[in-house]
């Protein structure tokens, strides 16, 4: 059982791994669909950001960050009650369930509790609610989440049961993010569906903090947070306090850069110390900012020019193809080694999140990490650059390099150009 422990992360499943080329088949047969139909639910700009967010989140877990597989060992050593057994298959049944009703209680707490939530947010910035949206995943809920799923430790559950049922639970939880699927009937009263999770990410006060089930809304049901799709709103997507921004750094780290600025802004000492374990809408009177209520239906969504954003898309495409890569030759890559990945990763998408927002200059600046980077694995090693992750990343660097500079000689050749000459190109 210590070695079973040992091994028990929450989002460590390989089931998970797998499931993600599955993912990304589903996302691009959604967009399809919704095209064909002439309802898209999808922004370059935000599912970028969506797709950012969830390869990113990957390297924590790969990085084994946290403090919750020792304390996981020191219950199953010393605590565990060994209540359920590997061999009896109603053990599954049980985990299962357990799992779900621990979630919902996780779940719930990181939407009542700001510093719970801090880390949660994440997946409620995105304001299109689509198969992309699903991916949109914290870094930092190694954090918190494990304390939840304690009990089921101490009562005994297998770790290999546990990781199996929660890698089941994170996977079931993908395909109720979409739009094209309606009403279904009696599942609603039994299950998370497509209609009844939508109302959980939905920021209008009529729907705010509901639905917080991952497979069955029978707990929610049970513990009095149900609510149902009224006919009459129509559901707007995001958090009440908007990111406005696609980097995925500031998803990551907004809520928490608020409540460290509330807390050095407030002057009441007991203000400063409720900000960290107050209700999620919560802040000191001192802090509080009037806003526009137009902008609650207002996406943020800034004008950039073509070059952008086909630009944007390819490095999309590289942060699949090369976070996608890392996860399937991970054993073969030192812990160092993993962190430069990550660096990387989160880097060249922060940037180019900037670039999404209209900031141009930030192409001059992809291109010299893009350098850098290669210098890094030519000349110091940094990667082992006989793998197929990092002759992918190289390829990505290689051809930020070589797209710029064409974007950059193209300008510059417009530029010389007689201004009615310009107005053809």
């Amino acid at each position: 059982m210590l070695e079973e422990t040992a091994a028990i992360v929450t989002d460590k499943s390989s089931i998970i791994t797998f499931a993600v080329p599955v993912f990304f088949l589903m996302i691009i047969i959604e967009y399809c669909y919704g095209r064909f139909v002439g309802k898209d639910t999808y922004r370059l700009n935000d599912t970028f950001t969506s797709i950012s967010l969830g390869m990113i989140s990957r390297y924590p877990t790969m990085l084994n960050l946290g403090v919750q597989s020792l304390i996981f060992v020191y219950i199953g050593k010393y605590l565990n009650v060994g209540l359920l057994s590997m061999k009896n298959p109603l053990t599954w049944i049980i985990a299962f369930l357990l799992y779900d009703l621990s979630y919902y209680w996780m779940h719930r707490m990181h939407h009542e509790i700001k510093i719970l939530w801090a880390t949660h947010s994440v997946h409620h910035h995105g304001e299109d609610y689509n198969l992309a949206t699903a991916l949109r995943q914290t870094s930092t809920g190694w954090l918190w989440k494990w304390i939840f799923y304690m009990p089921m430790i101490i009562l005994g559950v297998p770790g290999e049961v546990f990781v199996t049922v929660a890698g089941i639970n994170l996977v079931y939880q993908f395909w109720v993010h979409t739009e094209h699927i309606g009403h279904l009937g009696f599942l609603e009263k039994i299950f998370i569906t497509p209609m009844n999770h939508g109302i959980h990410h939905a920021k209008n006060k009529e729907y705010i903090d509901a639905n917080y089930g991952g497979v069955f809304i029978i707990w929610d049901r049970m513990f009095g947070t149900y609510t149902a799709r009224l006919e009459d709103v129509t559901p707007v997507y995001g958090t009440v306090s908007a990111l406005k921004s696609f980097n995925p750094i500031w998803a990551n780290t907004q809520v928490y850069t608020n409540m460290i600025k509330d807390t050095i802004k407030t002057k009441k000492l007991s203000d400063k110390i409720k900000i960290w374990y107050s209700r999620t809408y919560w802040r000191p009177e001192d802090c509080i900012e009037e806003k526009d209520p137009k902008e609650f239906y207002i996406k943020y969504d800034p004008i950039i020019t073509s070059d952008i954003k086909v630009f944007s898309f390819f490095q999309m495409l590289f942060t699949i193809i090369v976070s996608g890569s890392v996860l399937f030759f991970l054993a073969q890559f030192s812990y160092n080694e993993i962190i430069a990945f990550a660096v990387s990763i989160t880097l060249l998408s922060s940037l180019t999140a900037t670039l999404l927002q209209g900031k141009r200059y930030m192409y001059a600046v992809i291109v010299g990490f893009s350098i850098l980077g290669i210098f890094g694995i030519e000349f110091f090693g940094i990667l082992n650059s006989t793998l197929l992750p990092t002759q992918l990343l190289m390829s990505q660097f290689f051809v930020n390099i070589f797209v710029v500079g064409m974007l950059y000689l193209y300008q510059g050749y417009k530029n010389l150009m007689p201004l009615k000459d310009r107005r053809v190109l």
